[in-house]
C-alpha cells in the first residue's frame, strides 16, 4: 500500500481519507431518503468527507459540490451552482438545464464567443436584476433539475458562514431566503425527489440559527455528526505512516501520541505525527523515536509559529460566530480548560457560563 503524504492544512483527497468509509456509506443511505445537514467540530475532517461524496459519488447520483463561505446573496449561490455545472457537467447543463430555459441557452451561446471561462460573468449579465429575480431564477433552476429522472446531489459547504453574511448586510432578505428554500425542499414528495441537499459547516448550524431565531426553518434536515478519530485510529494512524517511512520508533509512541492528543483533531495529528518524522529524519544515527521524542515535539508543536496560527482561526471564529456576551464566555471557558489536566464538570462549566453572563 502506497503511504500517503501528510496534510497539514487542506482537506485529505479522496484517494487517502481513511477511517471513513463506514461513515460514508452511512451518509449515502441516509441521502437516499433525506437532505442532510452534516455538522463538525473545525479541522475535524468534513470537508474531506464531502470531497469524497463529489469525487466518488453513488452510481445514480450527479454531485455538484460549493463552499458559499463567502456569499452574501441568494442570486450568488444560484450563479456558483450553476457555473459548477458548467465547468463539471456541460451536458447535463445543455440538455437539461438549457432545455426550455432561455436564461441558460442564451447564456451559453454567448459563451461560445467569449470562451468557457466567460460563462459565469455571461451569467451574471444576462439579467442585470439577478438579485431582486433570485426567487424566479432559483424556482426555475428546480424545476429545471426536477423535470428529469437523473438523481442530483447539491454540496453546499460552509452555509453557515453564508447566513452570517447575509445576517449582517442584508438581514430582512435572509428569513426571505430560508423561508423560501425550506418550501422549495419540502413542497416535493421527498421519497420522489430527485433532487438532495448535503449542507455543511463548521459550526453547528442549527446553533447559528437559533441566535437569529430561525432554527425552524430548517428541521426538514436530518443532522448528522461526523464522528471523531478513536484511540484505535490514532494509533494505527501513526503507526502506519512512521512504519511506511521506515521510521524505527518505540512500540509506545503512537499511543503516547494518542494520549497527548486527547480529543483527535485530524489536523494536528497529520502535524505532530508529520513532526516526528522531521525529528527522526534531521538524527545523523537516527535512532528509535521514543515516548520522550514524542512529548518534545508536542511541547515544540504547541509553542510554534504554526500552532499558534492554527489555534489562532479557533479563537477568530469564535469572535465570527458567537454574540456578545457568550463569545467572552467561551474564551473563558476555555482559558480554564486550558489550565486544569482532568477537565471541570459540564456542571461547574454551567455556572462559569452563567456567571460570565451575568457580570456582563
Amino acid at each position: 500500500m502506497e503511504i500517503p503524504d501528510f496534510y497539514a492544512g487542506s482537506p485529505v483527497d479522496a484517494e487517502d481519507l481513511r477511517f471513513r468509509a463506514e461513515f460514508i456509506e452511512k451518509l449515502w443511505d441516509e441521502i437516499r431518503r433525506s437532505h442532510v445537514l452534516l455538522t463538525a467540530p473545525r479541522r475535524t475532517g468534513k470537508t474531506s468527507v464531502m470531497d469524497h461524496l463529489h469525487q466518488y459519488p453513488e452510481s445514480d447520483f450527479l454531485v455538484v459540490s460549493v463552499n458559499v463561505q463567502d456569499l452574501s446573496h441568494p442570486a450568488d449561490l444560484f450563479q456558483l451552482l450553476l457555473d459548477a455545472f458548467h465547468d463539471e457537467h456541460p451536458d447535463f447543463l445543455r440538455d437539461v438545464l438549457g432545455k426550455g430555459w432561455s436564461l441558460i441557452a442564451d447564456a451559453l451561446s454567448k459563451v461560445k464567443e467569449v470562451g468557457a471561462s466567460g460563462f459565469k460573468v455571461t451569467l451574471k449579465e444576462s439579467d442585470p436584476d439577478w438579485k431582486d429575480s433570485w426567487r424566479k431564477h432559483g424556482d426555475a433552476f428546480l424545476k429545471q433539475l426536477r423535470g428529469n429522472s437523473q438523481r442530483l446531489l447539491l454540496v453546499i459547504d460552509e452555509l453557515p458562514d453564508m447566513l452570517l453574511n447575509m445576517d449582517r448586510n442584508e438581514p430582512e432578505l435572509l428569513r426571505e431566503f430560508l423561508g423560501w428554500w425550506r418550501t422549495a425542499r419540502i413542497k416535493p414528495n421527498p421519497k420522489r425527489d430527485v433532487v438532495r441537499w448535503l449542507v455543511g459547516g463548521s459550526i453547528n448550524l442549527s446553533g447559528t440559527l437559533d441566535q437569529l431565531e430561525m432554527v425552524d426553518l430548517i428541521n426538514d434536515f436530518n443532522d448528522i455528526s461526523l464522528p471523531e478519530l478513536t484511540r484505535d485510529q490514532v494509533v494505527e494512524f501513526v503507526g502506519e505512516m512512521l512504519a511506511g517511512r521506515d521510521v524505527s520508533f518505540d512500540n509506545s509512541v503512537p499511543s503516547t501520541v494518542a494520549k497527548l492528543l486527547g480529543r483527535p483533531i485530524p489536523l494536528f495529528l497529520q502535524m505532530i505525527t508529520q513532526d516526528l518524522y522531521r525529528l527522526w529524519k534531521r538524527r545523523p544515527d537516527r535512532p528509535p523515536l521514543t515516548p520522550g521524542d514524542v512529548n518534545q515535539v508536542f511541547t515544540d508543536f504547541v509553542k510554534s509559529s504554526a500552532a499558534q496560527d492554527k489555534l489562532q482561526h479557533f479563537y477568530s471564529r469564535i469572535q465570527r460566530y458567537y454574540r456578545d456576551p457568550s463569545d467572552e464566555a467561551a474564551y473563558e471557558l476555555l482559558t480554564q480548560l486550558s489550565l486544569c489536566e482532568d477537565g471541570l464538570a459540564r456542571k461547574t462549566l454551567q455556572g462559569e457560563f452563567d456567571r460570565v453572563i451575568a457580570e456582563r
